[in-house]
Parts: C-alpha cells; sequence; structure tokens
C-alpha cells in the first residue's frame, strides 16, 4: 500500500514537472519555426516557378496562360470588361504575366530573369495598340509594374549588367502614361473607365465608373511625375481623387458606381469589397508614399466611416452611403485585404478579428469563394469561383510582420497546401470555377505571380524588406519610401527625425503617424493628454448622454467599444 501511495505521488510530480524536463526550449522552438519557414519558401517558390515556366513555354508573349489547354489569352482588353464588348480584332497581347512577374523575379533573388526579362520588354514592348482597355486595370498591372521594376533596375545594388539598361521601361511608362490623360478631359476631370491606346477615348463611350476606377490612380501616376519631372500625371490623378471625396455623402460614405460627366452617383451601396476597396488602400498609401497631409485626412474620415456604418463585428457589410443602413450582407473575397490596410494604420485588433473569419471561410471551402452570404451562411448562387486571388495571402503577410505570432505561417502553410492541392496542374494553376466541386477553370491571372506567390514568399522570407522601406501597390508591385518625393516625410520613415515627448518618468518616440493609430502606445505618460487615433469614432452626442449601446462610438486610445451604462452614459464599463 505504501509502495503504491509513492508510485502514485511520483507519477503525480512527473505529470506536473515533465513539460519543464521534455518542453522544448524557446530557442528549439525558435528553430523549429525558422526552418518551417525555409520549407515552405521553397514550396512557393516552386510553385512560382511551375507557373511562370508554364507561361513562357505556351502563352508569351501573349498576356496569360491557359492552363488546362496549355495555350494563351490576350485578356488585357477583357479585363473588367464583363460582356466582352469591343475588343481588338489585331491584338496580339502584351507579354502582361511578364511585366507583372518582374519585381516578384527580383524578390526571389533572380536577376538573371529579371534582365533577361528587362531586355526583352525594352525592346519589344509597343503600346501604339488599336484595343480598349480599363484604365484601371491597365494602369495597376502594366504602368505599375513598369515603375516598379524600373525602380529596381537602378536601385543601388546594380541588380542589371551596367550599360545595359537605360530607363526603357520608364520611357515605356511615360508613353502609356501619356496615353492615359485623354480619359481625365471630362467635365468633372474623373476618368473614363475605358479607353483606347491608339485614339483615345472613343466615340459613345460609356460614362460609367467605380470609385476604385478613378480614385485608385495616384500611387501609380504620382511615382510617374516623381521619376520623370512632370506633374502632369499625378496632377490629373489628383484632380480625379479630389473630386470624387467632394462626393461623399454626409456620413463620409461613397458610392460604387457614378457617371464621370454629370458627377451622380448611379449606385449608391458600397463596402469595402469590389468597387470601392483600392480607393481606401491608396488613400492611406499615398499618405506613407507622398507624405500630404490631405491624403491623411481624407483616409481618416473614410476609415471612421466605414468602422461605424459597415461593421458588424469581424465583418463588414454593405450599406447605403446617403443613411448608412446596411444593404448587403456578404463577404466577398476582395474584402479580405482590409486586415492588411488595417495593420499599416496600427489597429490590429480589428485586422486579427476579421482575418480569422476569412481563414475560417477559406478551410470551410478549402479556398476563398468570391461571395459569401453572410446572413444566410451560404454561398452565392453564381459567384462560386475562386481566381487565385491574393488577398487573405496579403492580409496573412502584414499581420505576422506586426505580429511575429506563428498562426500566421500555420495559415499561410494552408494556403500553400490548398492551392497545390485544387489548383495545380500540369500546365501552371488554374483557378476554381465552382468551390463546391473544385471544377477548374482554364486560366492563369497574371495576379497569381504579381500578388499571390509574391506575398506568400515574403509571409516566409523577408529578406528584401530588410533594412527597405516599401510600400506595395493593390496590384503587389513595391514602391519605395523616398524623402526626394515627399513634400513632408512622415516621421515614421525617418528614424533620425524622430522626435521626443518628455515625461518626468520616461521619454518616448512619437510620430506624425504615431500619434494617428490604434491602439496608441506612444505619449500615454500626460494625464491629460488627447491621442487622435484611426479606429476612434465620436459618440452620437458631444454630452456622452445614450439610451443605447448603439448610440456610443469607439475609444480613441484603446479602440474599444464604448457601451451605454444603466445611467444613461457612454463610457468603457465592460
Amino acid at each position: 500500500m505504501l509502495l503504491s501511495r509513492n508510485y502514485g505521488a511520483w507519477l503525480l510530480f512527473f505529470i506536473l514537472m515533465s513539460p519543464l524536463f521534455f518542453a522544448p526550449s524557446m530557442s528549439q522552438l525558435d528553430s523549429r519555426w525558422a526552418a518551417k519557414k525555409r520549407q515552405m519558401r521553397e514550396k512557393v517558390r516552386k510553385m512560382f516557378y511551375h507557373a511562370y515556366e508554364n507561361y513562357l513555354k505556351y502563352a508569351f508573349p501573349h498576356d496569360e496562360l491557359k492552363p488546362l489547354t496549355k495555350s494563351f489569352t490576350d485578356s488585357l482588353s477583357e479585363l473588367g470588361n464583363l460582356k466582352l464588348e469591343h475588343l481588338p480584332q489585331d491584338y496580339n497581347g502584351s507579354a502582361l504575366t511578364l511585366i507583372e512577374s518582374l519585381s516578384s523575379l527580383v524578390i526571389m533573388g533572380n536577376n538573371t530573369e529579371f534582365e533577361r526579362a528587362v531586355i526583352w520588354l525594352s525592346e519589344n514592348l509597343i503600346f501604339d495598340l488599336d484595343a480598349r482597355i480599363n484604365l484601371f486595370e491597365c494602369n495597376i498591372r502594366v504602368l505599375g509594374g513598369l515603375i516598379s521594376a524600373h525602380i529596381l533596375a537602378t536601385d543601388s545594388t546594380n541588380r542589371l549588367v551596367r550599360g545595359s539598361y537605360k530607363n526603357q521601361l520608364l520611357n515605356l511608362a511615360e508613353d502609356l502614361g501619356q496615353r492615359f490623360l485623354p480619359a481625365f478631359d471630362t467635365p468633372t476631370g474623373l476618368p473614363y473607365a475605358w479607353i483606347n491606346l491608339k485614339y483615345g477615348v472613343m466615340e459613345n463611350e460609356t460614362t460609367e465608373t467605380s470609385t476604385s476606377g478613378c480614385g485608385s490612380l495616384i500611387l501609380e501616376m504620382g511615382a510617374l511625375s516623381r521619376l520623370t519631372g512632370d506633374p502632369k500625371y499625378e496632377s490629373a490623378a489628383l484632380r480625379a481623387l479630389r473630386k470624387l471625396w467632394s462626393m461623399r455623402s454626409p456620413l463620409n460614405l461613397l458610392g460604387t458606381t457614378l457617371d464621370v460627366t454629370t458627377g451622380e452617383w448611379i449606385e449608391y451601396s458600397s463596402g469595402i469589397g469590389a468597387g470601392v476597396d483600392s480607393f481606401y488602400e491608396y488613400l492611406c498609401k499615398a499618405y506613407i508614399l507622398f507624405g500630404k497631409e490631405d491624403y491623411w485626412r481624407m483616409f481618416h474620415s473614410a476609415y471612421l466611416a466605414v468602422q461605424k456604418y459597415f461593421r458588424h463585428g469581424p465583418w463588414y457589410h454593405e450599406a447605403d452611403m446617403r443613411t448608412g443602413k446596411a444593404t448587403y450582407w456578404q463577404l466577398t473575397s476582395l474584402q479580405a485585404f482590409w486586415p492588411g490596410l488595417q495593420v499599416l494604420v496600427g489597429d490590429i485588433g480589428a485586422a486579427n478579428s476579421s482575418h480569422r473569419e476569412f481563414v475560417y471561410v477559406w478551410k470551410k471551402f478549402g479556398v476563398l469563394p468570391e461571395r459569401y452570404l453572410l446572413d444566410y451562411q451560404m454561398l452565392h448562387p453564381t459567384e462560386k469561383y475562386y481566381p487565385l486571388r491574393p488577398e487573405l495571402a496579403e492580409s496573412t503577410f502584414y499581420l505576422y510582420q506586426a505580429t511575429k505570432d506563428p498562426w500566421y505561417i500555420q495559415v499561410g502553410e494552408s494556403i500553400v497546401n490548398s492551392l497545390n492541392s485544387y489548383t495545380k496542374v500540369e500546365g501552371g494553376f488554374a483557378s476554381v470555377r465552382d468551390v463546391t466541386t473544385m471544377q477548374l477553370e482554364d486560366h492563369q491571372h497574371s495576379f497569381f505571380l504579381a500578388e499571390t506567390c509574391k506575398y506568400l514568399y515574403l509571409l516566409f522570407d523577408d529578406s528584401f524588406l530588410v533594412d527597405r522601406n516599401y510600400i506595395f501597390t493593390t496590384e503587389g508591385h513595391p514602391l519605395p519610401i523616398l524623402s526626394s518625393w515627399h513634400e513632408r516625410l512622415p516621421e515614421t520613415y525617418i528614424p533620425a527625425n524622430w522626435t521626443y515627448a518628455k515625461s518626468e518618468q520616461v521619454t518616448r518616440r512619437a510620430s506624425a503617424m504615431s500619434l494617428q493609430v490604434c491602439p496608441a502606445t506612444a505619449l500615454r505618460s500626460g494625464c491629460c493628454q488627447q491621442i487622435e487615433s484611426a479606429c476612434h469614432i465620436p459618440d452620437s452626442r458631444g454630452d456622452h448622454r445614450c439610451f443605447r449601446d448603439e448610440e456610443c462610438g469607439v475609444d480613441s486610445t484603446t479602440c474599444r467599444r464604448r457601451s451605454c451604462s444603466l445611467a444613461g452614459y457612454c463610457g468603457l464599463w465592460v
């Protein structure tokens, strides 16, 4: 009996203490995660080259690969053209996928192939084409790809053989930008959605465009102006952006579609997804890239309105810009970029919350469906496809950069495994036509190489970003943050120019950006100091009186939702 008691005591001791003896140390865990990241990096590298080499073999110099039939599509004139109207007769492609792959080649360290691609484009690419293209799509894919590659080709690391590059990509970008300008010749300054590269705006061209279409041009056209010294490109994009912002409702909300000649809204309902998404993204990133305070003021107001009228827990529905009332309760795959944008403004808690919901839907179906009806918890009956979109990978990358939480590495691994299991075919990677059956579609979009593979690679290996500051365009093309491009550089990007807020107890670094993001971690030492944050939503009434929780906002320093007390006052009661 005594033996059994002693045995029981020793067994209990062993159970309690064994984690201390046998649990891996932190260094062992770090080593395991480092090995996992290297393994996943190589998986992503193989994915990229499987897609890239099959494009070169079966589709180049046409625009995009058809991986099931091992053929090609000249799709630049089809992008955004849902009805496939006014397609050109003699257009034979512009090597769209090659252009989109340039920065990915550099990030993966293949400067030899990058140089070969740059030389080919320099000698063969032309834009004097009788082809009607979508201004937004051509801007983010082609103009953005050329500008980013030019910058990478001319940076201090001398990626190209000395003397082999003489700004040919920049010359091509300027030629393309010049062909964009007639689209802005409207009474409002808002550009037409469609333009013919050879002849300009066609007779009887549609005057309908989207908020993204005319509000997401400033990064590429602004960069083009900074590189060429010609302000006309940035001026045209900025005039359109300011006009668009002037059309917002008193709630600081915008619609989805509008008329470029009358300046009237066509579709009043909007959200953070298709037709509007990159408008918000470019306001924030334009402030980071160019330092103009106007961009921050517009973004800050727009972000607060989104949080107040679109957000429902971790989800974002759509609402009427005039009333703020919910219209459509649906998740769209393009919304998955939003957590990544929230990381840039420091709203990490909200970003993580939404990101986890997108991951849940991904795991439920194996990939992320184009549209999911939140009110019915079911797929949209017709939009059940997954075209290899990058947005979830993008947000996963940003959240890992912000938190270094290895859970995001596991999410990235899940995405990689799903792509290899469901979309990889002998001739490349195919889009999914129906996520319920995993039936495939014969299309490998260029953004799979420009964004999806790039963000997954950077998730597992961010060495490209070490000691460098870049922002990525909505198509994943990196643009450097340069002091020479700024009217006033945000101090967060100038380590030598930090301002200091002093108190008796502590000295903390503060900057223009850190004072405007959430959670506000700087300058908390002062007892009465007010710090405005990106997620702050004021209470409905100035005296903070309330009858229900909905009349209370979000706290300006903690980003916590305020609630209504029994006494009828808003505060952090819970």
